[in-house]
């Protein structure tokens, strides 16, 4: 099973220009190796391989002799990456975009990763360099990726094979499963009537972020910029923490977590729930509930987008057509229940998902079809595993 450990670590300042040199190369070998696959395709058809444009660095090295001052094989995957970049393209995923230049970046490590006497030890870096191992890795180092954020601060990935067999799923029981409601209002809202409030980070320090800015506008100076940077950052941070926080608690206290797909890139097209939609991260939270569920043998089922959660009435089935965004509370017309809103989303999430599976129903066309993640009885959807803590 693999994993990641994210470490803070202090190169020396030699060192740092190394780092800026290592991710200034990778940029430009992605950016080279992008553009001629374009042209060779837009001029004369062929489809070059990963392997064709590696074949193709000792050339690129004799021009920009400043090239052999970093890894080799960063190099190569970056473009390895400008590969996979393109595997995706023709999985749905966007057409793969040029990298700018900015004040953030990072390069990889494929080999060679080793922690010696307290010190990452990579190639090109005589020495090592200092990193803080508040905790220990576990199993075989695979790679490292070395990054730089806004604020001048510098991380190490490091991606480890642990030598563990990933745990069995648990057999999902109604007893044991939880639908869990994403929202604005509050974050999440559980099936059994467990509310989590959303912090809104973002909304709390919009006042500080607006006059950082303003001064940025006004004043460009790095000071500006680190300014800017650094509220940015903690907001990132708060929010990270409450995410990872809440996903282990639900993932830990039940076995199954039933939840609603959203597309989130058509929700933030609204304009008037777009900051407090990107706010709440649902797309974030979603991704560490399934690589988290992965690890401790936990099952999370999904139903589609479009099943009347909110407006099906959880207890005779009665579906509300008039129901609007802004009602928290109705009555149903079929049992005359007072029904909370989020509350009864949640017990529908959970029922859709649990009787199609148990069933095995397919209820398709209403969109009440679950997508199963990590459950060993249907395909899984591929996990980025070793993501988050």
């Amino acid at each position: 099973m693999l994993k990641s450990f994210k470490y803070r670590i202090s190169p020396t300042e030699a060192q740092k220009v190394l780092i800026h040199k290592h991710i200034g190369c990778s940029r430009m070998v992605f950016n080279l190796a992008l553009e001629t696959k374009n042209m060779a395709y837009l001029g004369n058809k062929v489809n070059l391989s990963v392997f064709d444009l590696i074949k193709q660095l000792p050339d690129l090295k004799k021009e920009f002799e400043w090239l052999k001052e970093v890894n080799s094989q960063s190099l190569q995957q970056s473009i390895q990456n400008m590969d996979i970049a393109f595997k995706k393209f023709f999985k749905g995923a966007g057409f793969p975009k040029f990298k700018k230049k900015s004040n953030r970046g990072s390069f990889c490590v494929p080999q060679n990763v080793k922690i010696e006497g307290g010190r990452l030890v990579i190639p090109k870096f005589k020495g090592g360099i200092k990193i803080n191992l508040y905790r220990q890795t576990k199993g075989v180092l695979k790679r490292a990726t070395i990054s730089v954020t806004p604020t001048g601060k510098y991380f190490a990935s490091i991606l480890c094979d642990t030598l563990e067999q990933k745990p069995t799923k648990v057999k999902i029981k109604e007893s044991s499963t939880i639908g869990v409601d994403l929202g604005i209002k509050d974050f999440a809202i559980t099936s059994e009537g467990e509310v989590f409030e959303n912090p809104k980070y973002l909304k709390s320090s919009l006042a500080r972020l607006q006059y950082a800015q303003r001064r940025l506008s006004k004043y460009k100076g790095k000071r500006s910029r680190l300014k800017v940077a650094k509220l940015h950052e903690k907001v990132a941070n708060k929010r990270k923490d409450f995410l990872h926080k809440l996903s282990s608690e639900l993932v830990k206290n039940h076995d199954t977590i039933a939840l609603e797909t959203l597309a989130v890139k058509n929700m933030v097209k609204n304009h008037k729930l777009a900051q407090a939609i990107s706010d709440a991260s649902w797309s974030t939270f979603v991704t560490i509930l399934e690589y988290k569920s992965d690890w401790y043998g936990k099952n999370i089922l999904r139903i589609g987008q479009f099943a009347p959660s909110s407006k099906s009435c959880s207890c005779c089935g009665t579906i509300n057509k008039e129901l609007q965004l802004k009602d928290r509370e109705w009555t149903c017309s079929g049992c005359s229940t007072v029904l909370h809103r989020d509350v009864n989303a949640a017990i529908n999430i959970k029922s859709f998902a649990l009787k199609n599976i148990l069933s095995g129903t397919d209820r398709k066309n209403q969109g009440e079809l679950p997508t199963l993640v990590g459950v060993s009885t249907l395909e899984a959807h591929p996990i980025a595993s070793g993501v988050g803590e």
